[in-house]
């Protein structure tokens, strides 16, 4: 099994593997006339985007985007034709502007409700059979790269939900919506878009994949572990080694690039991603514990001599930690002491509330399969 053949650029993370798929807002809904406001509703969206993107020139037609085309394609190596021909054909998606927007200010976060979306039935039931069918491949990533099969379990179940989410968008369409048209309103990130766009054709050349045929999640992220562009040409790995690499179909692949991803971002072997701890009473205090944020920064005896009271008898020698805290809406906030490894998850997607709710959602499905009368032993 060639399970690492290709050469791996150790660099710092450009891009985060965007996980969230398109959500409309409708819903299920309850009676007739909640089912007519929602269709009234779902034309006026439709109708909305139908107009804006008609605003939008085509991009077969602006000499930006073609200028883009050709200087991507010295830069790279490709064939220009090739490029200016796939990119002229990619449509302005007005959605895809809308989605990208942040939450309305003064939308309060809330654990135990981002939890509640991740570790549920459908997502610990799927989990339990992809854990399953794939025990051997998860069991060679964390010999090979020292990531406990939880760990990538929870990672692809909190994206995509084992392959069932891995949004329809079409990749091209939707890159090139957000590195020519980013809306405005917001941070301007379209240069991290170009650059997903660049690395997107050098996928598709490398990859021998069709531009105008991969779909994926509004960002652009793709399959399973929700990759983007760049994250797939130097993380994505031929784990089962078949001769191609395989986000959508492979779970070996899947596996094997999650757990590359990691280790190439500082997973330590054997180390607990996370410790509970009783964050310090005095105000002053637990803020000068809280202000590097998730960066772990303080060994032990500097969080106990602060006033917190970690729980982490097996924690090695001068490990770092960081004291985490994740709001609970009107409710308290909780807290955790995040470990290199909590921090190593926090690079592909930049959130505490997600590190842990990959977390607990793969410790919830190690447990449930240690009880099940059919699941492998989960090692």
């Amino acid at each position: 099994m060639n399970q690492v053949s290709r050469p791996r650029r150790r660099a710092a993370l450009r891009a985060l593997a965007f996980g969230a798929l398109a959500w409309n807002g409708l819903g299920v809904a309850g009676s007739v006339s909640a089912r007519a406001a929602n269709r009234q509703r779902a034309t006026r969206v439709a109708l909305a985007a139908s107009n804006a993107a008609d605003e939008v020139p085509p991009y077969a037609t602006r000499t930006d985007v073609m200028r883009f085309a050709d200087e991507l394609a010295e830069r790279r190596g490709l064939e220009p034709a090739w490029v200016r021909g796939a990119l002229g054909q990619a449509r302005f998606q007005a959605v895809v502007a809308r989605l990208v927007m942040p939450a309305p200010a003064g939308t309060a976060k809330n654990w135990s409700a981002y939890r509640a979306r991740f570790v549920e039935p459908v997502r610990i039931r799927a989990g339990l059979a992809f854990w399953g069918a794939n025990a051997r491949w998860l069991a060679s990533a964390e010999d090979v790269f020292g990531v406990p099969p939880e760990i990538v379990v929870g990672i692809v179940g909190v994206e995509t939900i084992y392959g069932r989410q891995t949004g329809s968008f079409r990749v091209l369409d939707s890159l090139a919506t957000l590195a020519f048209d980013f809306p405005g309103g917001r941070s301007d990130r379209s240069a991290f878009f170009r650059d997903e766009l660049e690395a997107f054709f050098v996928m598709c050349r490398t990859e021998n994949r069709d531009p105008l045929q991969v779909t994926g999640s509004y960002a652009g992220a793709m399959g399973l572990p929700q990759f983007m562009p760049s994250s797939f040409n130097r993380w994505a790995v031929d784990f089962d080694g078949d001769g191609r690499t395989d986000l959508d179909a492979s779970a070996a692949d899947v596996i094997g690039s999650v757990g590359l991803f990691l280790a190439e971002h500082g997973w330590r072997r054997g180390l607990k991603p996370r410790y509970p701890v009783v964050p310090p009473g005095d105000p002053a205090e637990r803020e000068f514990l809280l202000a590097p944020d998730i960066v772990p920064t303080f060994t032990l005896a500097e969080m106990t001599a602060h006033g917190a009271r970690v729980s982490a008898p097996d924690l090695p020698e001068g490990e770092r930690l960081a004291l985490v805290q994740v709001e609970n809406g009107d409710t308290a906030p909780s807290h955790v002491a995040g470990t290199s490894n909590f921090y190593a998850i926090t690079r592909y997607n930049q959130s505490s509330y997600y590190a842990l709710a990959v977390i607990e959602l793969g410790e919830t499905i190690r447990r449930a399969m240690a009880t099940s009368p059919t699941a492998p032993s989960p090692g």
